[in-house]
């Protein structure tokens, strides 16, 4: 028996009717009642915990309380529950602090919840962590999963927070290991976790979450969606092009979904940036990037600090070479390589082929921050799927890699595995399902032309009229790594989703905000569908979206 009978069997249902179950030993009065709100609580836990509640003069949070705990006896398939318990309204407190900086207020806010946590072990070597937070009041009836970053060994718990107060069933996963987003030594010797890593986790994930949910409210999510970024966008196309029957909708943001091709991409710009005299220094970063903007901004006509469409700037770095003397205002001979070796291409030297994309104009700023590959040495990150999956030789030389030796050994050793780049996405688009995927263009550590690369690559392999109706690319002028950036950065993707799902028309645009220091809205701006973009109808002020039309560039 699977975990989707299993949940909707008598032996495991152990949410509401469970509930029910135990106090009918006790009460006649219940018995009656349950025949005669059958129907109604199978579509409302919330009514029928309240109803048998108030015949039994238990209390209301008794109830769910009870409801809730019974959840550490569901039997599931190769899974073990440790925790099931309610949390009060404003009562979670995380067991450890987050990775990256958190808001004070991430879980102040929360209304109760119960929370479900266990482990998932489908094979030797697999152990799966997972929690699932279910609304004890107004759920909306779906389900939002929520994606990692890097090879993130813990579950994203604020990330969880957002849905769960918009009335959502929230669900994750540590991918199936414990340790930092840029370790990724874990996979050392343990291939099966290298597959939790690249798909098992989420699929599993969602499975179990699915039959959380119909053995505590009594009924399926009426819908299922996916929520992630980075590697979180990696999952939600994984998703899709290898379990089409898990979500009814994903949210894929800078998808690292070629990891193999990603990280070599890097290894091979490092070999450039770190001979001697190729490290920009991070003083040069803001004159470089105003040099860009000087060159590129008012193609779109509007001169806001922002590049539209980088597909239409020509900045060569080498206009900004040094004459003479190394200067704060001018690159060096190895700096312009540097520079170059970052927009350009990846290609096989011995080919010719181009294998992956550069970043795009506009993103100077960050190369040296957080994903940045403007560092002293290249981010674990990216020399991290070599020396413990591909080469498994902890220590390995970045600068022994050989793209035209070793590329295609990273590919058939890794890609299996880690890359989701099939563009068939026939099956999860013939049953409904919608991909809406977004990449701010002035993203260093995944270039953007990877997002729209994919697209094409779908386009290609299906017809424009399905494509239409299920798939939608936004970027993001201005926006760094799935986040922040210099152009209006704040938008909700998940509910343009929704929206999509319910109504069944495919978003057109979708409004951004940015933010002063203040915390004010200080612009907005239409993120328009590729390979439309934001064009200025010429009067009002050009910090208002709707002074823009979406359309294609004429030029």
């Amino acid at each position: 028996m699977d975990e989707h009978t299993a949940a909707q069997s008598p032996r495991v249902s152990v949410g509401a009717d469970a509930q029910i179950d135990a106090l009918v030993k006790t009460s006649p009065r219940v018995r009656i009642v349950r025949r005669a709100r059958q129907g109604s609580m199978n579509r409302s836990t919330s009514i029928g915990i309240r109803i048998i509640a108030a015949c039994v003069g238990l209390a209301v949070a008794d109830a769910w309380a009870g409801a809730c705990e019974s959840l550490a006896s569901l039997d599931l398939k190769d899974t073990k529950i440790a925790i099931a318990e309610v949390v009060p309204a404003g009562g979670y407190k995380p067991t450890k602090e987050f990775f990256m900086p958190m808001p004070p207020n991430t879980y102040s806010s929360l209304p109760a919840f119960c929370r479900v946590a266990g482990a998932i072990s489908p094979v030797r070597d697999s152990d799966i962590a997972f929690e699932v937070w279910l609304p004890i009041d107004a759920w909306n009836g779906k389900l939002v999963a929520v994606g990692n970053g890097g090879y993130s060994g813990e579950i994203w718990f604020p990330f969880m927070a957002g849905p769960l107060a918009a009335g959502y069933v929230a669900a994750g996963t540590d991918t199936g290991h414990q340790g930092s987003a840029v370790d990724a030594s874990f996979a050392l010797k343990h291939p099966e976790k290298v597959v939790d890593f690249g798909s098992r986790a989420v699929h599993e994930l969602t499975l179990k979450s699915k039959a959380i949910v119909v053995a505590f409210y009594g009924s399926p999510p009426r819908r299922a969606y996916w929520n992630g970024c980075s590697t979180g966008g990696r999952q939600g196309l994984m998703e899709a092009q290898r379990y089409p029957a898990d979500f009814d909708g994903i949210v894929a943001g800078a998808p690292a979904n070629y990891m193999t091709r990603l990280s070599a991409k890097y290894v091979v710009a490092a070999q450039t940036i770190h001979k001697e005299g190729g490290l920009i220094p991070p003083e040069k970063l803001p004159m470089l990037h105003r040099a860009v903007l000087d060159a590129c901004d008012l193609i779109d006509g509007v001169k806001d600090g922002v590049i539209e469409n980088p597909l239409r700037c020509a900045f060569d770095p080498a206009s900004l070479k040094c004459t003479d003397v190394d200067g704060p205002n001018c690159l060096t001979a190895p700096q312009v390589a540097s520079a170059a070796a970052l927009y350009g291409p990846m290609i096989n030297p011995r080919t010719d082929v181009n294998l992956f994309p550069g970043v795009s104009a506009g993103s100077e700023i960050y190369w040296a921050t957080g994903v940045g590959p403007m560092v002293s040495q290249p981010t674990p990150i990216v020399t991290g799927i070599f020396e413990y999956i591909v080469f498994q030789k902890k220590g390995w030389d970045w600068k022994t890699f050989d793209i035209a030796r070793d590329m295609n050994k990273a590919e058939d050793v890794a890609g299996p595995a880690l890359d989701a780049i099939d563009p068939n996405l026939t099956a999860f688009f013939d049953r409904g399902g919608k991909l809406l995927q977004y990449h701010g263009w002035a993203d260093p550590g995944i270039p953007p032309l990877n997002s729209i690369g994919y697209y094409e690559s779908v386009r290609a392999a299906l017809d424009d009229p399905q494509l239409d109706r299920s798939y939608r690319l936004f970027m993001v002028p201005g926006m760094d790594h799935c986040a922040g950036g210099e152009g209006p950065n704040r938008f909700d993707a998940l509910g343009a989703l929704d929206v999509w799902m319910e109504t069944g028309k495919p978003p057109e645009s979708i409004v951004a905000t940015r933010t002063n220091k203040d915390g004010a809205v200080d612009r907005t701006r239409p993120l328009c569908p590729y390979p439309k973009v934001a064009i200025y109808r010429g009067d009002g002020s050009s910090d208002d979206a709707a002074n823009f039309t979406c359309a294609l560039d004429a030029h």
